[in-house]
């Protein structure tokens, strides 16, 4: 008869939770309202600082930075007349290096001309009337 039997399994209790009444529950502990108030008017005093600090770095260097910006302007002025300058320069040295043009600046630059010319000079008659 005991094969026939079912083993029998102990019962444990099922573990209940345990509900706290509201009423009942810890508070976290308060600070009380003059902590509060003074740590506020600490952040608001060192903020109020870093803002002024802040602030005068800045008044400091505005005057600086227009004279920085006075400068480029001035720089980028230069630069402009130097370009000028410079591409006016290669021309001349192009047309230094031009073979087609190379018996028109030997006319240019020298007093000499060709078999076939002859230098014409203009004057006033009443300079070479006087003697």
């Amino acid at each position: 008869m005991n094969a026939l039997r079912k083993p029998v399994l102990p019962v444990e209790p099922i573990p209940q939770r345990r509900v706290v009444p509201l009423h009942h529950r810890r508070r976290s502990p308060r600070r009380s309202y003059g902590l509060v108030v003074a740590e506020m008017t600490v952040k608001f005093t060192v903020n109020g600082i870093l803002s002024a600090a802040a602030l005068m770095a800045l008044g400091n260097l505005f005057p600086y930075y227009w004279a920085q910006q006075a400068r480029l302007q001035e720089l980028k002025l230069e630069i402009r007349e130097t370009e000028k300058e410079v591409s006016q320069l290669q021309s001349k040295v192009n047309r230094s290096f031009d073979p087609s043009q190379a018996r028109t600046l030997m006319k240019e630059q020298s007093a000499m001309l060709a078999p076939n010319q002859r230098r014409v000079v203009l004057l006033n008659r009443q300079d070479a009337n006087t003697p």
